[in-house]
């Protein structure tokens, strides 16, 4: 019986020797297709390369007109290679001529072939060209044929991503993996970002193509395939049995995949044909991403991510590399680019490096944009296929105002946003005049202007903004950031260090919240849930391991001691947990009187107002607490019924829609019927429009992050608030409204020349 994988074999052979060599590009390419076309008995091989101009250009030749090469072209989707380059599919045709795409190149001399099989040179899914073997009899090229043609394609994939083939292009013309490309998505977090790409979860670039022993590499797969099913099943046994929905679904869909005999199968017919395992894992992944790009079933198009995720899973398996590897090597300018990503995992990035994030998915009130935000680098969502057209190191600009990014851009538009980035520091210069005057409005009212924070890092930025205090410091960040929970010494320490970067100035420490999309990996306790953001989460969590939150408490004490001590609880749902964490602040009150610990001078309590249950009693609430600060994230999130992190809902519902602005009213005259201060800490108090909402309503205290200070200053600054609040009372409670709120808060403005 013939050996059909020993052509294959003996041409990747041949491939590897070449590619050592120390040839020019054009030699090098000359003679790959000719050993292509000797190895498959073809009469004609070609390569076409596709430019940035969607032109397929003929880069080398056997047995066409070599006087065709560089001159030879057609457009994406013209003839058969265009429709190959279009679909990304292969075309294996007895009689090419008769196919209702052919299109006759006279120069080529291609009249006189009749057979044609032709496979899309691809690289993590993305055409780069098409590979063509030709002959004159009219023959079907078989299966093994086709795969060898494909496991070439590969290796010529990485010699065009590599730039070998860039002194071959024309003067003022780019090949399409170098093209320009800019896509349109909604700003997450004001400025601008100018730098090079890094993908948080990045392609693993196989760089061992060739197999010495197809038996082992067979082997080598076996056993990683063998660890990434253990892991799935290890991560579907953790969870509730009871447990259904998306996320179970995505794991089931990656138990599938990692079982499907039919994806294996491909896999070791590409080590068989000469591939090492991770070199066959990227070629199957590839085929597979391109025919699933193309196919118009949702469902099936939405599976690509998950077989994407699986078959990285499987080249770190084979490689012994994780995504933390990335971190270490970051350029100066790094901007992240990702499908999504927590919390925490931004926070393994060294912020002093990163000057833009770029995400596909998420929301603006998602917890990795508001520690992207406090961080003070623009973010862009929304993003859709920023993560496979991108490559590690590509030139990238990050325009948070429109919510746009521009990747490997042409110099013209390099040089306008670098004009813009100057016009923006100029514009920054003019809020560091505002930080010294007094925040009062037009008539003379005084508002507290807060910072928000959470880190150490963040304490220089009080002094920058001209802030009036912390008034959110999210000590859980100190947790996010650890690789154990941090010991009572050092919580102890960064609540000492904060107190005195303040300088007497107000801060106010939210006790630990974690949970939801807060995950802590170190933290055993934590449980899978369906609805994390409903679940078991802040207060309700620190309740029920009172040991985290008594230690947490005592370093608060101590760090406070001689000063103001401010501490408000997350996500309160019912006045008894007030009454509980009070017991514990009390019992560890007492353990320090007993061995004559400095005590803070005074101890404010207060909640977050973040649950509608407690809109239900507010006055009670407002009796039971020192203070109250709004939450206004998670408040809009369950007053709206609206997922924060929902990519289909994220632009759905205005945060300054009439009834979220009553719900607003009543809290603020609350706080001013019981004598209790009410801040508000969540992004709604970050834009001019909205801050100047707030306001209006009668929040006399607002906190955002440090960046927004100065934008909102100018504005207050600006605003006649006897008119506001007359504005309000016209129409706030009117049965109907000819303009969505927005638009008339707009229109008060621009009336007004308050600059929004």
């Amino acid at each position: 019986m013939r050996d059909t994988a020993s052509g294959p074999r003996v041409l990747l052979k041949r491939l590897r020797e070449l590619m050592q060599e120390p040839l020019e590009p054009q030699e090098r390419l000359d003679r790959i297709v000719r050993d292509i076309a000797s190895n498959m008995v073809a009469e004609v091989c070609s390569l076409y390369v596709l430019r940035a101009d969607s032109v397929l250009e003929l880069y080398a030749t056997e047995g066409l007109n070599p006087t065709s090469v560089h001159l030879a072209q057609l457009r994406l989707g013209q003839g058969l290679v265009g429709t190959i380059a279009a679909s990304a599919r292969p075309l294996n045709l007895s009689n090419a001529q008769e196919h209702p795409a052919f299109a006759y190149l006279p120069e080529t001399g291609e009249e006189i072939y009749h057979s044609f099989l032709g496979v899309p040179v691809l690289r993590a899914g993305r055409t780069l060209g098409v590979l063509v073997v030709q002959n004159k009899t009219m023959r079907q090229y078989r299966e093994d044929e086709i795969e060898a043609l494909e496991t070439t394609a590969m290796v010529i994939a990485e010699m065009i991503a590599t730039g070998d083939l860039a002194r071959l292009t024309k003067p003022g013309l780019e090949l399409d993996l170098r093209r320009p490309v800019s896509f349109t998505g909604l700003s997450f977090n004001d400025g601008v970002g100018l730098g090079h790409v890094v993908l948080h979860e990045p392609r693993i670039v196989v760089t061992n193509l060739f197999n010495e022993d197809s038996e082992e590499e067979v082997r080598r797969l076996d056993r990683s395939l063998g660890s990434l099913r253990l892991s799935i099943d290890d991560m579907l046994e953790r969870r509730d049995v009871a447990f259904e929905g998306e996320h179970r679904e995505v794991l089931e869909a990656y138990r599938m995949f990692a079982n499907d005999r039919g994806w294996v199968r491909r896999l070791e017919e590409a080590i068989r044909n000469g591939l090492t395992a991770e070199a066959a894992v990227e070629k199957v992944q590839s085929d597979m991403r391109a025919r699933m790009l193309h196919m118009t079933d949702p469902y099936l198009r939405e599976r690509m991510s998950d077989f994407d995720d699986l078959a990285n899973r499987l080249l770190r398996q084979l490689m012994g590399r994780g995504p933390e590897d990335v971190a270490a090597s970051l350029p100066k300018d790094a901007i992240l680019i990702a499908r999504s990503m927590g919390a925490a995992e931004l926070l393994d990035y060294p912020r002093d490096k990163l000057r833009g994030l770029v995400l596909e998915d998420g929301a603006a009130t998602s917890h990795v944009v508001i520690v992207a935000r406090a961080m003070g680098i623009p973010v862009a969502g929304q993003v859709k296929g920023a993560v496979s057209m991108a490559e590690n190191g590509d030139a990238i600009i990050v325009d948070g105002e429109e919510g746009t990014i521009h990747l490997r851009p042409q110099s013209d538009l390099e040089a306008a946003y670098a004009e813009k980035v100057r016009f923006r520091a100029r514009r920054q210069e003019v809020y560091r005049e505002l930080r010294k005057k007094p925040s009062v409005t037009k008539d003379g009212v005084a508002v507290d202007l807060l910072m928000n924070a959470g880190l150490a890092v963040d304490l220089p930025q009080l002094t920058e903004s001209g802030a009036a205090g912390i008034g959110l410091f999210r000590t859980e960040l100190q947790f996010m950031v650890a690789s154990t929970f941090p010991r009572a010494e050092a919580q102890e320490r960064l609540y000492r260090d904060v107190l005195d970067a303040a300088r007497g100035k107000p801060v106010t420490f939210r006790t630990i919240d974690i949970g939801g999309d807060k995950v802590l990996p170190y933290f055993k306790g934590a449980i899978q849930e369906e609805n994390p953001a409903l679940g078991w989460r802040a207060i309700r969590l620190t309740l029920d391991r009172p040991g985290l939150l008594r230690t947490q408490i005592r370093a608060l004490l101590k760090a406070c001691g001689g000063r103001e001590l401010k501490l408000m609880l997350p996500m309160v749902t019912e006045l008894s947990e007030i009454a509980q964490a009070r017991e514990i602040i009390d019992r560890e009150v007492r353990h320090l009187s007993r061995f004559a610990h400095h005590l803070p001078t005074s101890l404010k309590l207060g909640a977050m107002l973040e649950v509608p249950s407690l809109l239900f009693q507010l006055d009670e609430l407002m009796k039971a607490v020192d203070f109250v600060s709004v939450g206004s994230n998670d408040l809009f999130q369950f007053v709206m019924a609206v997922d924060r992190g929902n990519t289909q809902l994220a632009d759905r519902f205005d945060n300054l829609s009439t009834p979220f602005l009553r719900v607003l009213k009543m809290i603020a005259d609350a706080g001013a019927r019981n004598h209790t201060p009410v801040t508000l800490c969540g992004e709604l108090a970050g834009k001019p429009i909205s801050a100047m909402a707030l306001i209006g309503l009668g929040f006399r205290s607002i906190s955002m992050s440090p960046a927004s200070i100065g934008p909102v200053k100018a504005m207050l600054t600006e605003l006649p608030l006897q008119e506001l609040e007359g504005f309000f009372n016209d129409n706030l409670m009117a049965p109907s409204q000819k303009l969505p709120m927005r638009a008339l808060l707009q229109a008060f403005a621009d009336d007004r020349s308050i600059p929004l």
